[in-house]
């Protein structure tokens, strides 16, 4: 057994691991790289292994930083078969489509070819099957899925055939870890590791009895606001920008994010502690994602659950208006403030909240509300850390409007949680990598691993294999 490391290391974004099991060659989340533009320069590097000679893809969630180079792998020869969990690969299809738009964009105003076009994608979602949580399944020498079951994720997998055996990783709706068995040794993947407890979803499992793990690291070197904390900052933020007369602009991820934010502010709404203002969700993407959500309640914790029972619809109230075409979009800068946009993308590389961010920048009425992780380079970023210029479309926009940040809305577990969650392999685990983070929030959590937890816990290298064997 053995692991390479292609991407995803050094870096939050752009996820891509190789897990070689005998004559395996099996790769683990494909995603883009990104920056301040969705098709950064790295993206279009060819792939240093034969996309041909990859067996299968598993897909821990579908995040664009773990799914958005598939298109690609597959354009570029891969053929093998992709698996996640059914709503991973209903939640992918949505984001790759929404991509293809957004690659073509940038490929136009650049002069060149775009990364991937829309036919890549069908042909991907062809390859694409789906395993349920809390399965385990096993493949053969011809790499063929040949048989399933709900016991525990115990197995005696030798020889000619290994096993996967998924489990909930609490981040977004679908997203998993993945424990593969081979020969003895158990190699779990974590995939990106959910805030737990969450507003809607499934706290995340433990993975006792596993050998090695590769886990993110993206908020390695910090802590959030606890949730009690980061709900009243939320409804701070709002009291203060309807109280100037003003727009709170909130740029967010159109997958979970958004999502939880509407359930937030719903919350606010219907129990009177803030006044009913117009809430825009300026991305047709969010939209078709909440109807994912919608038909998936299965999977959202008992609370949750409880409340849309009790007939509460937590993804509507009062004055929220879902905005579809971009003639919708622009009518939200005639209407009335105080109100409230929620557009993408999360981190201001692309999608509708651009334009909302020129409009309302430079006017110290307003506010713009960070709630997620922003990559370095992007404009989210600079925000963050206090520009007072951005540049957006080529114009430079002066930064006027109030800068707030609530990381508790962060889908990311902390630094303490990610400590916690690999403490519940303790008694089992023998080398933990760390992945998915900057460089400083890598290291961070590596020596607080080997120091807190006692096991030895290294940064890979990229394109380093390690030998598991």
């Amino acid at each position: 057994m053995k692991i390479t490391f292609y991407d995803g290391v050094g870096s939050v974004t752009g996820a891509n691991f190789l897990l070689e099991i005998d004559f395996w060659r099996i790769l683990v989340d494909c995603g883009l790289i990104q920056g301040d533009r969705v098709d950064m320069s790295e993206n279009r590097i060819a792939f240093v292994y034969e996309p041909s000679s990859i067996n299968m893809l598993f897909v821990t969630h579908a995040h664009l930083d773990h799914v958005g180079r598939i298109p690609k792998l597959v354009k570029e020869g891969f053929n093998g078969t992709i698996y996640s969990t059914p709503e991973t690969k209903l939640l992918a299809e949505l984001i790759l489509e929404d991509a293809v738009g957004l690659l073509e964009k940038e490929a136009r105003r650049e002069g060149i070819l775009p990364l991937y076009e829309m036919q890549d994608v069908k042909n991907a979602m062809f390859l694409w099957k789906t395993i349920p949580y809390h399965t385990k399944t096993f493949f053969d020498k011809n790499s063929s899925a040949i048989f399933s079951s709900d016991t525990s994720s115990n197995d005696s997998s030798t020889g000619s055939r290994f096993s996967v055996y998924l489990k909930d990783a609490g981040h977004i709706l679908g997203s998993t870890i993945f424990i593969f068995s081979y020969d003895g040794k158990k190699v779990c993947f974590t995939g990106d590791l959910g805030n737990s407890p969450s507003p809607l979803l499934c706290d995340t499992e433990p993975i006792s009895g596993v050998d090695y793990v590769v886990m993110e690291s993206v908020y390695g070197d910090k802590n959030h606001e606890s949730k009690d904390a980061r709900s009243k900052r939320l409804e701070g933020i709002i009291k203060d920008t309807i109280n100037r007369s003003g727009t709170l602009v909130i740029p967010a991820f159109s997958l979970e994010r958004t999502q939880v934010i509407i359930y937030e502010i719903n919350k606010l709404v219907e129990s009177k502690t803030i006044p009913s203002i117009p809430v825009f969700i300026d991305s047709p993407l969010a939209t078709r994602v909440t109807d994912v959500y919608k038909a998936s309640t299965k999977l959202f914790n008992k609370r949750a659950q409880e409340e849309i029972k009790k007939g509460d619809d937590i993804f509507n109230f009062a004055h929220l208006i879902y905005t579809e075409s971009k003639e919708s979009s622009r009518d939200i800068d005639y209407s009335k403030s105080p109100k409230i946009v929620i557009a993408g993308s999360g981190m201001s590389v692309g999608g509708r909240v651009r334009h909302h961010e020129e409009i309302y920048l430079p006017d110290q009425k307003n506010t713009v509300l960070l709630v997620g992780y922003q990559t370095l380079g992007t404009v989210g970023r600079q925000l963050f850390e206090g520009a007072k210029k951005v540049t957006i479309g080529g114009n430079e926009i002066e930064v006027k409007a109030k800068i707030e940040s609530i990381l508790g809305y962060s889908s990311h577990k902390d630094s303490d949680h990610l400590v916690e969650f690999i403490g519940t392999a303790q008694d089992s685990a023998k080398h933990i990598f760390v992945v998915m983070g900057e460089p400083k929030s890598s290291a961070f959590l590596a020596q607080r691993i080997n120091d807190e937890v006692g096991v030895k816990a290294i940064c890979p290298e990229r394109g380093v294999g390690y030998d598991l064997s």
